[in-house]
């Protein structure tokens, strides 16, 4: 791991340089707003679609709706985000020929790659820590407020499945010159991993799965299966990096 924190400051540097950091801290600050609005909102407009010709009987919006609705816009776009930032983050650099000017001694393969899904990964941890500071704001103003403790560790579990699915994308950013065949891989994954989440004994140490117990910490509910889950995605993640590393030092650059 030589050399690793000498990359991770530049690839950190990187993603500020070329604005992909603020650029998503905004996007997921616009989610984590959004999310309690449309759970609070979302009842009034369709019966102002619906207009006068047409009942439309929908329950009251509870604290439960924005969670859920948190929890869906994350999973969605955040997905997507994660894709995105981890598409071209190898494969960029070895169709450029850039990798093999830095992949010189004492920088070792293994500080690369874990440099740039580090960065990948802090990138995604202040956007989500934005966007859980936006929803807990709102949520408590619309609704009521949530623990505190229990909201954070809820968005910590966000974050943990946005790393699986970028840690999913960067292995084919690894494999392959091309980041559009890498963001290709994600998305796969990412719609295999959602028809797999509806098999219960399956699903619950999915990535995907991650979100029912994050939903039952935000609510402060009792009795949720966290440890399970998560020890999963981090096999999961931990795994994708070795198959990573082991496909990476025998590539020629």
């Amino acid at each position: 791991m030589t050399g690793f924190g000498t990359l991770l400051r530049k690839e950190l540097l990187e993603q500020w340089r070329t604005t992909r950091l603020p650029l998503v801290a905004v996007v997921f600050l616009l989610v984590g707003l959004s999310s309690p609005l449309l759970a609070r909102f979302t009842p009034e407009i369709l019966k102002a679609v619906g207009g006068s010709q047409f009942t439309i009987d929908l329950p009251t919006p509870t604290v439960a709706d924005a969670i859920d609705q948190l929890d869906k816009n994350l999973g969605q776009f955040g997905a997507l985000v994660a894709i995105l930032l981890a598409m071209g983050s190898v494969a960029n650099e070895k169709e450029r020929g850039t990798a093999a000017f830095i992949l010189v001694k004492p920088v070792g393969r293994g500080a690369f790659l874990a440099a740039k899904l580090a960065a990948i990964a802090i990138t995604l941890g202040i956007a989500t820590v934005i966007a859980g500071a936006g929803a807990w704001f709102y949520t408590f103003v619309l609704f009521e407020p949530l623990p505190v403790a229990g909201f954070v560790a809820a968005m910590v579990l966000q974050w943990l499945a946005l790393v699986a699915y970028a840690s999913i994308t960067f292995l084919g950013s690894t494999l392959t010159r091309s980041g559009l065949a890498a963001a290709g891989l994600g998305v796969a994954a990412f719609i295999v991993l959602g028809i797999l989440s509806i098999v219960p004994t399956v699903g619950r140490y999915l990535p995907t799965g991650l979100g029912t117990p994050a939903r039952a910490l935000a609510l402060g509910q009792a009795g949720a299966d966290v440890l399970g889950p998560t020890f999963a995605s981090i096999v999961l993640i931990a795994g994708l990096v070795i198959i990573a590393w082991l496909a990476f030092r025998r590539q020629e650059l």
